[in-house]
């Protein structure tokens, strides 16, 4: 009798502790780290690493409703000012929401910045708001080293989740985007996520025989083709989750040798190891010379436009892609006084229709870039002058 209670007493003390360690695991653990090899290194803490929030040198008034803005962050370093401000000004023009501008830069472009944004007019500004930041990289890292990987300042962008620790999404752009569409429409990109995905992309390439991942990386990537992260959707509160930052420190020091890319290089080899939390949104969300160059291959872009266009490869500012290079004119030369359709569209299209442009695949598809534009600023005079109308 005595050694049969001893034996309950054993298997209940047994059970109590397995079911404690059970429930230790399920309230504190999530998903497997998985190392560059596949395999589970360890688990990941649910709760996120206490991040410092940088604060702004340089900003207008932030206004209480911040939260309900929509966040875009830029990294502008070099000759960067005056494509970041073209890229700020286009996403004004359509945008309903209030927008809340991150600008990471280097020092002696905070001066040259803060003049631009302060001079736009009263009924921008009220619209919108702008913190400026120094570049800054995690401590004990090497600055310069990060600093110079592929674009100057670029890796910034893979520090974000800790230095925007109060922020919760974020859009990501490259300076050399122009948005052909309200922000709105890509911000609503966030409600498709799933419960697993913390980002958005957009394939780096439609075909395999001119793809460039497929061809030529010597490290791991996203699926069949790789993605582009010059358009970026990041939720930074999942990112700090699974503690983004602490995957990317180690990959860049395994694969440094091997990338081309940089930043987009490491973001890729970070999605290959964790597909399930990448969302994919097609190419017109970043509709690069790529889809045009040899052929059309962005087909969704040949049937609703261009949502986001992208002038990588500096093509903004060389011959190589007229059609490109006009649409960018038209935008930095418009003026907030000006008319959209008759100072901005018409004078594009005028551009656009020039035979340096004509003479181009990507020119022969011109009439694309401003499709979706041209809908959206149909749409608002057809509701401003229903608006307009005395009531019968």
């Amino acid at each position: 009798m005595k050694r049969t209670m001893i034996l309950v007493f054993k298997l209940g003390f047994t059970v109590v502790i397995v079911g404690a360690v059970v429930m230790f695991y399920v309230l504190n653990f999530k998903n497997p780290v998985r190392n560059a090899n596949g395999n589970i290194e360890s688990e990941v803490e649910l709760q996120p690493k206490d991040p410092k929030n940088q604060e702004p040198v340089q900003g207008n008034k932030i206004s209480d409703e911040a939260e309900s803005r929509i966040h875009i962050a830029v990294v502008a370093c070099g000759e960067r000012l005056e494509e970041t401000i073209v890229m700020l000004k286009s996403s004004t023009l359509l945008t309903k929401s209030k927008l809340q501008f991150h600008i990471f830069a280097e020092n002696d472009l905070h001066a040259p910045f803060k003049k631009e944004l302060d001079a736009w007019p009263d009924g921008v500004k009220e619209r919108t708001a702008y913190s400026i930041y120094p570049i800054t990289f995690p401590d004990g890292e090497n600055a310069e080293e990060w600093k110079k990987l592929f674009k100057p300042c670029a890796s910034q962008r893979l520090f974000l989740p800790n230095i925007l620790a109060n922020v919760d999404s974020i859009l990501y752009v490259d300076t050399d985007i122009l948005f052909m569409r309200p922000l709105d429409d890509i911000w609503a990109f966030f409600g498709k996520f799933n419960s697993s995905q913390i980002a958005a992309l957009a394939p780096e390439s439609e075909d395999a025989a001119t793809g460039w991942y497929n061809r030529f990386a010597r490290h791991p990537f996203y699926g069949k083709l790789g993605v582009n992260s010059g358009v970026m959707l990041m939720n930074l509160t999942r990112m700090r989750i699974v503690n983004w930052q602490d995957y990317i420190l180690p990959y860049y020091k395994q694969y440094k040798l091997k990338i081309t890319w940089g930043d987009q290089d490491l973001i890729n080899i970070f999605f290959h190891y964790h597909p399930e939390k990448l969302y994919i949104y097609p190419c017109q969300w970043n509709y690069r010379p790529d889809h045009c160059m040899y052929m059309s291959v962005c087909k969704l872009a040949e049937m609703d436009g261009v949502s986001v266009l992208h002038g990588s490869r500096g093509v903004y500012h060389n011959e190589k892609q007229p059609a490109f290079k006009a649409v960018y004119t038209a935008m930095k030369q418009y003026t907030f006084d000006g008319d959209l359709k008759s100072d901005l569209v018409d004078k594009a299209n005028a551009l656009l229709m020039e035979p340096t442009s004509r003479g181009t695949n990507c020119g022969k598809v011109s009439q694309l870039y401003f499709k979706q534009f041209q809908k959206h600023l149909h749409d608002r005079k057809a509701q401003d002058n229903s608006q307009k109308k005395p009531p019968s």
